[in-house]
């Protein structure tokens, strides 16, 4: 497949079969430091989270597949507040693409597919977070029409 050719790709709702497959996506990662693992040990973990997402109304978790393999995976959250009159958001989570898959059109495409449903839901926005060590991710958003807007801060629980 050549640079930009994603013609073969689709993205669909992940089922329980593709969660070794995100999981791996997350375990190669070396910005995110999440702690993601694909030892067998941790799997139940993971599980119990994709039940818990399939178990929402607000949330859905995807996959990208091409040629029937898992070469990118984002999830998505609808949530609406007071502020902005009552509007609704789409917040996109968990992006990422298979390393040796980047470059393709395939963030791009997911992150298309991810626009389209907010506005097909009637979402006011779509916000994303990025770590601040992505600067390539970045700078992907930016070329996609995001602007960064606000800061974000984190405590860890556990």
């Amino acid at each position: 497949m050549s640079a930009k050719d994603t013609s073969a790709l689709v993205i669909r709702v992940a089922q329980r079969i593709d969660v070794p497959a995100i999981v791996a996506l997350f375990a190669a990662d070396d910005i995110g430091g999440h702690g993601d693992t694909t030892d067998a040990a941790a799997l139940p973990d993971y599980v119990a989270a994709f039940e818990r997402i399939c178990a929402s109304a607000n949330q859905t978790l995807y996959v990208a597949e091409q040629d029937g393999a898992v070469v990118g995976t984002f999830q998505t959250m609808l949530t609406t507040t007071m502020t902005g009159r009552g509007s609704s958001s789409m917040i996109i989570e968990a992006v990422q693409t298979r390393a040796d898959c980047r470059g393709q059109g395939i963030g791009a495409q997911m992150i298309a597919f991810c626009l389209a449903k907010a506005k097909e839901q009637g979402c006011a926005k779509a916000q994303l977070t990025s770590n601040a060590a992505r600067l390539d991710a970045h700078r992907f958003y930016e070329r996609l029409g995001f602007q960064k807007s606000h800061f974000g801060f984190k405590i860890k629980l556990k």
